[in-house]
């Protein structure tokens, strides 16, 4: 079975609260984009085994998420062994929630093909034991994040029609590094007015990610191609999660910035 696992973007990002057991609680929207990743079983003949092309995937020493998303539902449920193998065209680590998007797109997947009838609220369970990010991927449609990022409620905008510029310039941020900048607070603005009732052109003095204000001053590229996105007319631009991949909105096919597709990890596409 051939799938293709798909990209998100933040649009804004508030970071809230400190919880008592370390993590923090945000509000963000994630929203899907088209970019994808391409994920292929196959029944094995012997053990289960995982390989992958395309960009290269960073290490932790545990199993990579495809895999534990296959164990999580093999525990479950009879499967057999599978071949596996996943072609990476979503850069690793950038905010874009890449290798949430491949865990959740195998669970479905795998119930699907399998016949294991799980319906989303079931899939979701399984996902929110694989990452954060991971139940979001499973309806795919934009979604208000709140709490850890694991509640999600719908969220009604639609940025169809629009085009999108993606540059992710290569640096890595770690998690803990990114919420270790920032103060949490009570939000300025309701993220939910902003994204259903206001106009896209007002986004750009309202919808802020609260990483941005740390990590721009450790990484100050990221503010140049922030700024240079608005200087090549897009409506918003922001970066998405804790980086390092920006974006920029933009009503018309957007310009190619000759300084950043030449040098970057650099995508235009239609939303």
């Amino acid at each position: 079975m051939l799938i293709f696992p798909n990209a998100k973007i933040n649009l804004g990002l508030q970071i809230t609260e400190k919880l008592s057991n370390g993590y923090h609680a945000i509000n963000s929207c994630l929203y899907p984009i088209p970019l994808k990743d391409a994920l292929e079983f196959v029944p094995a003949k012997k053990k289960t085994a995982f390989n992958s092309s395309g960009s290269s995937i960073p290490s932790d020493g545990k199993d990579n998420l495809v895999i534990r998303a296959y164990k999580l539902l093999k525990k479950d449920f009879h499967l057999p062994e599978l071949n596996i193998h996943l072609h990476k065209n979503i850069p690793t680590g950038a905010g874009l929630g890449g290798g949430s998007s491949d865990a959740a797109f195998m669970l479905k997947a795998l119930s699907d093909y399998y016949q294991l009838f799980l319906d989303d609220s079931f899939l979701e369970s399984y996902a929110a034991q694989l990452g954060s990010d991971c139940p979001f991927f499973i309806q795919n449609k934009p979604a208000l994040a709140s709490g850890t990022g694991t509640e999600l409620e719908p969220c009604n905008v639609n940025l169809s029609g629009y085009h999108l510029v993606l540059i992710h310039p290569g640096l890595h941020i770690s998690t803990k590094e990114a919420y270790a900048g920032t103060t949490p607070k009570e939000p300025e603005h309701q993220l939910k007015e902003i994204l259903e009732k206001a106009d896209i052109s007002t986004w750009r003095e309202t919808l802020v990610n609260d990483f941005e204000e740390s990590i721009f001053k450790k990484q100050p590229i990221l503010a140049e191609i922030k700024a240079e996105l608005y200087e090549q007319g897009a409506i918003y631009a922001a970066m998405s999660g804790s980086g390092s991949s920006l974006f920029g909105i933009y009503k018309e096919q957007p310009p190619i910035i000759k300084a950043f597709s030449q040098k970057f990890f650099y995508r235009t596409m239609s939303l």
